[in-house]
């Protein structure tokens, strides 16, 4: 009986047989490509692909052509990734967009390892964003090379080609959205091209082992073929049938929803802090301009939604009322509830510094056009939930970008009366002032509908309230927002306070009546000069108000801070008494000594053999002396630490130079972190300390604290003492929050530490010797 032959080379079948295997592998890689539209929109992706998806074609037939080896492949892989992968997925680092520099080679280097991670954080579409488009161009080039030459090369085995076609397919959707591009398009296409090829496959194979031996008949033949092209259609039908009863799902799980923002906000202070040094030392300079701010439109500089007794601070904590900051470029989907309109601001940045970007409504797009535009892209974020941009980078003077925004119309109080809040999740408030609920109640009064009491509330305050921002002839208006602060704005006789206290107040109030409510601190101008003017916006523009989330109206802006000439009245003087000559009073008369009973002694000669007037033992004295100097013993060490500790703040607070009452607020913060059992490095500066305690203490924002003390030390020109006094409140702010964070115990053993002490002298003898 004869053998049957082996299968006939790959360098033997015609070349229309490789044109349908290659015709196979494109349909079934296209099917995959389509996945990445949804997360990386336009076109670039498209480019990018088709870019590896040729060259991948190339590598195959070469390779299967001249029996190239594994190794030999690899290298030509790696060899188009760097020439080619320049000018498909990192055109702007290219020569002309398309010769390849050394930062080409820098960015693919880098894009294998850290491209991934870019695409599933970023805000989508991703597409615009420097070195993503790695991810379409490296999956395809790679797949293509392999599904082409397992295709091309194998031949009983040829089925493996559809391995790395099906991965590519995976990762698309992986690395996509929760809406799918045509998820039933793409999946009949699949696996009716994968089907119908595999079948021709395994046909060509028959056909040659029945030619080379003693195969089965015609008859037999048309019956496989049959049977093949029948189960092709029962697939397909299927295929067909399940999509239509599944339909598009309006979402489903995607990897990006999965991963944490690298971003944390919580190492950004929270812009409110800076709110009287905002209208105190830059009340006419122009913190930036705007062109093209419609009427009645409000600038939101943050939102803040999570109070810790402390600060209301950014939250961006992932949940739906707070959001997450993610890295954006080109397009962002608008969020603006209700009708909205649309606007094209133009801002220069001028005095205003700091990581949070002026804004308004909903963002749409933003474009940097400044001289530091590629930096300020790389690192702009936005919060689609709460409206915020930031930049990590940080504004600068001179700083120029373009926002096409939606302002949402504000509705009417009609409008609103018969819309109900919604059921937002807010972020868990801590620190409240014990009366906040009772005013709450007090002052929403018995209204029906969520409007009115928002509206009771506001009122209450703008109007039995007194507007002072503290300053130099003002009256007395201590800056913060703490609990004790707000606390004392409400118990007083005359409640006195900027927008900073009045809003949180406010805030406080309608999240007690368990509606969502956030503040928000921006600009507005007292005088809108027209959507085609320029508007100059300075700190005595700067406002924060309350934002109330209704049902269909979206957030809608309350103004709870009374108007700026609505001052307090002085006090009424205190009646002086009336003076009246002293006369020296006789002393009273002696008292007659009382009369006893007859049974008690008034004999002393034998007082003592008896107990003293009290009826007390002599011995109890001793034993009560005796705890009495031991209970001094032992708080002596407790006392004398904590003289020690205060002395050494005293001597930082009140040094000499400016400067070194900021370092020493530092040294403040790093030695109670000491105290707590958090020992920073010796050597390490007070940036890289800030990011070891914000990893230790994540409720405080300590890392503001340390590159304002950087700029204060290392800066030009004197810190003022009312910047110094600012920083030690935030210093004893930071102090707090670390402290309260620990057990009763740990505070314990903390006062009476005196690890401080040591790592300061350590520290000192290092110093010393590094100098000898």
């Amino acid at each position: 009986m004869a053998n049957r032959a082996a299968a006939p080379a790959t360098a033997t079948r015609p070349a229309w047989r490789w044109a349908l295997d290659l015709a196979a592998m494109v349909a079934l890689l296209a099917a995959g490509i389509v996945g990445f539209g949804p997360a990386f929109g336009g076109t670039g992706y498209l480019v990018a692909a088709a870019g590896g998806l040729v060259l991948g074609l190339v590598i195959a037939v070469l390779g299967a052509r001249f029996a190239l080896n594994l190794f030999v492949l690899l290298a030509a892989t790696l060899l188009a990734y760097l020439l080619f992968g320049g000018a498909f997925a990192v055109p702007a680092s290219t020569l002309g967009g398309i010769v390849p520099t050394v930062d080409t080679v820098r960015q693919l280097a880098l894009g294998i390892v850290f491209s991934w991670k870019d695409v599933l954080t970023l805000q989508i579409p991703v597409g615009g964003f420097p070195a993503v488009l790695i991810v379409p161009f490296l999956t395809t080039l790679v797949a293509t090379v392999l599904a082409g030459s397992f295709a091309l090369r194998l031949v009983r085995r040829a089925a493996w080609a559809l391995v790395p076609a099906a991965a590519l397919f995976v990762t698309a959707i992986v690395f996509g959205t929760r809406d799918a591009a045509a998820p039933v398009i793409q999946g009949l296409v699949f696996a009716g091209v994968a089907l119908v090829w595999w079948a021709w496959r395994r046909a060509e194979l028959r056909a040659a082992e029945n030619q080379a031996g003693a195969g089965p008949a015609r008859s037999v033949r048309i019956v496989r073929l049959a049977s093949g092209a029948g189960l092709l259609v029962v697939a397909l039908a299927f295929g067909a049938v399940a999509g239509g009863a599944i339909g598009a799902p309006a979402s489903r799980d995607a990897l990006r929803d999965q991963i944490d923002p690298p971003l944390d906000v919580k190492n950004y202070a929270s812009p409110l802090v800076s709110f009287r040094k905002y209208v105190r030392d830059d009340k006419s300079n122009v913190l930036f301009s705007v062109e093209g701010l419609p009427d009645n439109a409000r600038i939101r500089l943050a939102t803040l939604d999570a109070y810790d007794g402390i600060v209301y601070s950014v939250a961006g904590d992932g949940s739906a009322a707070s959001g997450t900051f993610q890295r954006i470029s080109g397009e962002v989907p608008g969020t603006a509830a209700g009708t909205a309109t649309h606007a094209t601001l133009n801002v220069t940045i001028g005095d205003l510094s700091g990581v949070w970007m002026p804004d308004a409504g909903s963002l749409e797009s933003l474009q940097f056009t400044g001289p530091r535009a590629a930096a300020l892209t790389t690192t702009l974020h936005y919060n689609a939930a709460t409206g915020v941009a930031l930049t990590t980078d940080s504004l600068q003077k001179g700083d120029t970008y373009t926002a096409d925004v939606a302002i949402p119309v504000v509705p009417s109080d009609d409008q609103l009366k018969s819309e109900q809040t919604t059921k937002l999740t807010m972020p868990k408030v801590t620190g409240v002032p014990d009366d906040i609920g009772t005013l709450a109640t007090k002052y929403a009064g018995d209204a029906g509908d969520p409007l009115t009491e928002v509206r009771n509330i506001a009122t209450s305050l703008s109007q039995g309230g007194f507007f002072s921002h503290g300053l130099e002839g003002e009256a007395t208006s201590r800056a913060g927002h703490g609990e004790e602060r707000i606390a004392a704005l409400l118990a007083a006789a005359q409640m006195v306070g900027d927008d900073e206290q009045y809003s949180v107040a406010m805030a406080l109030m309608v999240r007690e009546l368990g509606l969502p409510a956030r503040v928000v601190m921006g600009f507005y101008p007292d005088t809108y000069a027209g959507a085609s003017a320029t508007q100059n916006l300075t700190g005595d523009n700067l406002h924060a108000w309350v934002e109330v989330d209704f049902a269909s109206s979206g957030w809608v802006a309350f103004d709870p801070t009374p108007p700026k000439d609505q001052v307090p009245t002085a006090e009424a003087p205190k009646p002086k008494s009336d003076p009246k000559a002293q006369v020296l009073q006789p002393p009273p008369p002696p008292q007659e000594p009382a009369q006893l009973p007859p049974d008690v002694r008034t004999d002393n000669s034998d007082q003592d053999q008896q107990p003293d007037a009290a009826g007390i033992p002599t011995y109890v004295y001793f034993a009560a002396g005796g705890g009495l100097l031991l209970l001094l013993i032992l708080i002596a060490p407790l006392v004398v630490i904590g003289a020690l500790k205060l002395r050494r703040r005293r001597r930082r607070e009140t040094a000499a130079r400016a400067a070194d009452r900021l370092s020493g607020g530092w040294d403040e913060i790093v030695d109670r972190a000491s105290d707590l059992g958090t020992l920073l490095p010796p050597g390490i500066t007070r940036r890289e300390g800030a990011v070891a305690l914000a990893d230790t203490y994540p409720i405080v924002s300590v890392i503001d604290v340390a590159q304002r003390a950087d700029n204060g030390v290392f800066g030009p020109g004197e810190p003022s003492a009312a910047d110094v006094s600012t920083f030690w409140n935030e210093v004893d702010a930071i102090v707090e929050g670390m402290t309260g964070s620990q057990s009763r115990w740990r505070r314990l053993k903390a006062r009476l530490s005196l690890r401080s002490f040591r790592a300061r002298r350590r520290a000192a003898q290092s110093n010393g010797k590094k100098q000898s």
